[in-house]
């Protein structure tokens, strides 16, 4: 299988279910450039960390926490962006005082944020798992932000064994165009139950080259169990031991 975006997705997230109905998330970095390939994701506390390697200096469009978790109350935010800490903080605030995690939170805070302020524009994407509260059942919310439209934020709902996401990018490597958020979400069946399982699987079916060279840079994957609020991730490097 290739990837449902086509051969560039850019940046790309996955919410959904495995099999056998564990929350879980795939995250996906590709770039054109070798600037934007020159990245690793890292785990840092309760996150992974977008960064450059070795001495190279710091860039807030390239370098970033593209994920975040909460193991008190099975809280997660993977984002593209800055935009990460916010959304992570704001929704950790709803649970903790009871509110709804309603979709018009994460849209509020992407269309303060904006597309990226590069020459493509490039949307700014996140998504959510979280819970009510009372309710046990997760709760999973997707937002784009792209540019001079205002920010769509809504609720989704995989069944096991798949996984729902959205890409900065519609897929064309020559000539990238954001993600239309008319268009209907891409669906993925997965049969993987582990995070690397889920990770390996993003990386494998988004191999494509740009001017010969391979756009991946590194996949995210992560599963929390049923029983308990506590996530486990893993990552694949294309410059793995680099940093």
């Amino acid at each position: 299988m290739n990837n449902p975006n086509g051969p560039y997705p850019g940046r790309q997230l996955f919410l959904g279910l495995t099999p056998d109905g564990n929350p879980s998330l795939a995250y996906l970095v590709t770039g054109r450039s070798p600037q934007s390939r020159e990245r690793v994701g890292v785990t840092i506390g309760s996150g992974i960390r977008m960064g450059p390697l070795g001495n190279q200096p710091y860039d807030p469009l390239r370098h970033y926490t593209a994920v975040k978790y909460d193991n008190t109350n099975g809280l997660v935010v993977v984002s593209n962006g800055i935009q990460t800490e916010a959304i992570f903080e704001t929704y950790r605030l709803l649970y903790n005082v009871e509110s709804a995690p309603a979709g018009s939170y994460v849209k509020m805070l992407m269309d303060g944020a904006n597309a990226e302020p590069d020459s493509l524009h490039t949307p700014r994407i996140s998504g959510v798992i979280t819970k009510n509260t009372a309710d046990s059942e997760p709760v999973f919310i997707i937002s784009i932000k792209t540019n001079n439209a205002p920010a769509m934020g809504c609720q989704v709902k995989p069944k096991p064994g798949t996984m729902i996401g959205i890409s900065t990018y519609k897929g064309e490597l020559e000539n990238p165009e954001a993600f239309d958020q008319d268009f209907d979400l891409p669906v993925l069946e997965i049969e993987g139950k582990t995070p690397d399982e889920i990770a390996k699987y993003i990386y494998d079916i988004s191999e494509a080259s740009y001017r010969g060279d391979d756009i991946r840079v590194c996949a995210i994957g992560g599963v929390r169990q049923k029983e308990n609020n506590t996530w486990n991730m893993t990552t694949v490097n294309r410059h793995e031991n680099q940093w």
